[in-house]
């Protein structure tokens, strides 16, 4: 055909084509199942041909509207009273059905992994609460996790909304959900979780392009992401090492040659050395060495152990372990952070001696078994503990493997694709639990955290909603002395993001693990963020607080603090004098000193410090011995007073 002849061709069918794709379309949001805001105002919003005419039915209303030249449309919903269900129909040249749409409570939930951490890690902790969860009033919207450094994103990929039940609940944020479900009791009306949340990520990675300009070092480096080719030639380098790392350690390794694999059950093992485990072997005579070390532990089974369910508990490993029983793979996790639960297949078991082995790789820092973990295999309520000798042999040392780029970490990229579909959707208020990430620079934290606060109430036009976080938990080995802690600087930077209004703080300084960055009391965590719910969203007055360090009045030899949240007063909590308070005369040195709790203050003092410029409190990485509460609980936040 001449080329005159086919372009009219073409033209006609390029437009046959866009107008078969041109339909009414409404964002990933808006779809079965929806939890929208209740008693507002509510943007109904979605695409369309370039002017077509959408029609929106919903309880027996119905508006009409003309897309504009960019295929846009929104509609104003006059504010619903909480209930439902209720169908929504949004007509053009094709129609959409919205079913089950509920109107109730919308919480944004969003940080990191403590945030992000589901109710199927903690299904251990919580079996009742997961059983009992089925709810047709709560719901949760999982985010999808993606970035883009270059694009503001009007929706999502994909998404939708799901309601609470024993299946669902187990991709549930932990946090969220038991959020969610005080909020439920108390006020029967549903409640909707849109959860935004990426482990890892740092307070950066969560704010607009416009918001990150106050920070030269982060725009530089959202900058620098847009640069496609970059980001491939980043991947390609990082998966290249990572492949010739554990190229090179499975060919080094000795435990894999084949033909006499050191997991074989009857593999000769009588010449290793022991070693007490848990424990770092960087402590042990083997020394701080990265690569393979093998495990081999015997037990003996009883007859009545045969061919029933066995649960193999071997706590946290640092960092990539395959454990075997009886020469067997039962079990594989590829990072240190999940717990290691493994099911054994009830025909592998045999009466007497069974032999447990563990293939441990650690890529870099310390490798090992961590302390204070379940160590065990178990059949019902029988358990044998597998703490204490292990066998043990080196399989290869290696090189320490650099770690990956985390590009998905970058300033910027999250909001724009996980954030940013969100803002048209009204919400009462959002719960944030993040921070971990940017203790290697806790200074910062005090205006980028701000920042980011101020960012999305912008971004959301809603006014100053409701926004409650998480201080850090207590973490690490406990210190017995003044030090410096970067976990403590960005709690006091969390403590100073309260002078923005309408933010709350949960203070979990109490229900930590020394050993574990993903403490398991998530339900605590989630009624202490109810409660600021129920004094900040809601206006009730009857709410258990933390107390939060208002003033430090400073004077010759003694420093008083006040509190505010402390209309219950103080108690000290356990036996033993008021602990972790130190002073210091220079800013510099600091000293313990004495406490007591006198009336709704605190007064501190130090035989060592006769002119006091400072005070810290609960000021460390792990200040689990502080014992300073509210008389209905709950701790007082940690805090640094400076004399001005």
């Amino acid at each position: 055909m001449n080329r005159f002849y086919r372009l009219p061709v073409i033209i006609f069918v390029l437009c046959t084509l866009l107008a078969a794709n041109a339909q009414v379309r409404l964002p990933k949001l808006i779809s079965d199942g929806a939890v929208l805001q209740r008693d507002t105002e509510l943007k109904i919003w979605g695409w369309a041909s370039p002017n077509e005419a959408v029609e929106l039915s919903f309880n027996q209303e119905n508006y009409t509207t003309t897309a504009d030249i960019d295929g846009n449309w929104h509609f104003m919903l006059p504010p619903q009273a909480a209930g439902g269900p209720y169908k929504m129909i949004v007509k053009g040249k094709n129609e959409v059905v919205v079913d089950d749409i509920l109107f109730g409570e919308v919480w944004l939930c969003s940080g990191q992994s403590n945030m992000e951490l589901t109710m199927h890690r903690l299904r251990d902790n919580y079996p009742d609460d997961i059983k009992n969860s089925k709810n047709s009033k709560i719901r949760q919207f999982l985010v999808p996790d993606k970035y883009d450094f270059n694009t503001v994103h009007k929706d999502l990929d994909s998404g939708s909304w799901v309601e609470a039940n024993s299946q669902n609940l187990l991709n549930f944020s932990g946090v969220a959900y038991f959020f969610a479900k005080d909020l439920y009791d108390k006020y029967r009306i549903p409640v909707g979780l849109i959860n935004a949340a990426l482990g890892g990520s740092p307070v950066e990675s969560w704010m607009s392009e416009d918001a990150l300009k106050e920070f030269p070092e982060a725009y530089a480096e959202l900058q620098k992401f847009k640069n496609a080719d970059l980001i491939a030639e980043i991947e390609q380098k990082d998966q290249k090492r990572q492949q010739d790392w554990f190229n090179e350690l499975n060919e080094k390794d000795l435990g894999s040659v084949k033909g006499n694999e050191w997991f074989a059950q009857e593999f000769d093992d009588s010449e290793w050395k022991e070693m007490q485990m848990p424990s770092f072997w960087s402590d042990t005579e083997l020394g701080n060495v990265n690569g393979v070390v093998w495990f081999r532990k015997d037990i003996n089974v009883p007859e009545n152990w045969l061919g029933k369910e066995t649960k193999l508990w071997l706590g946290r490993m640092v960092d990539q372990d395959y454990v075997y029983v009886n020469g067997t793979l039962v079990g594989t996790t590829g990072y240190q952070y999940p717990p290691r639960k493994y099911e054994v297949n009830d025909s592998l078991l045999q009466e007497g001696k069974n032999t447990i082995t563990v293939r441990l790789i650690s890529q870099q820092g310390k490798g090992g078994f961590i302390s204070d973990k379940p160590y065990f295999i178990a059949v019902g309520k029988d358990t044998i503990d597998l703490k204490g000798r292990w066998k043990y042999k080196l399989g290869t040392a290696m090189q320490p493997l650099e770690g990956p780029t985390f590009i998905r970490w970058k300033p910027g990229g999250l909001y724009n694709r996980m954030i940013s579909p969100l803002l048209n959707y009204k919400i009462k208020g959002a719960i944030w639990y993040q921070g971990e990430s940017n203790t290697d620079r806790p200074e910062t934290y005090n205006e980028t955290f701000s920042a980011l606060i101020k960012n999305w109430r912008d971004k959301w036009k809603i006014g100053e909603f409701p926004f409650l976080y998480v201080q850090l938990a207590n973490y690490m080995k406990e210190t017995h002395e003044p030090v410096e802690s970067d976990w403590a600087k960005l709690r006091q930077a969390q403590l100073n993001t309260l002078k923005l209004n309408n933010t709350g703080m949960a203070v979990i300084t109490d229900i930590g693990e020394w050993n574990d960055i993903h403490p398991l009391n998530k339900k605590d965590v989630g009624k202490r963020l109810a409660q600021l719910a129920y004094s900040l969203a809601y206006n009730e007055s009857d709410t258990r607080l933390s107390p939060v360090p208002t003033k430090a009045l400073f004077s010759d030899h003694l420093v008083q603090v006040s509190f505010e949240n402390n209309q219950s007063g103080l108690k000290l909590k356990n036996n033993g004098p008021l602990r972790t308070f130190e002073l210091s005369s220079d800013g510099i040195n600091f000293f313990k000193a004495n406490a007591e709790i006198i009336g709704k203050d605190v007064v501190v003092k130090s035989s060592k410090v006769s002119t006091p410029i400072a005070i810290r409190y609960a000021w460390s990485n792990n200040p689990a011995k502080a014992n300073l509460f509210s008389k209905n609980g709950l701790p007082v936040s940690p805090f640094e007073f400076r004399k001005e």
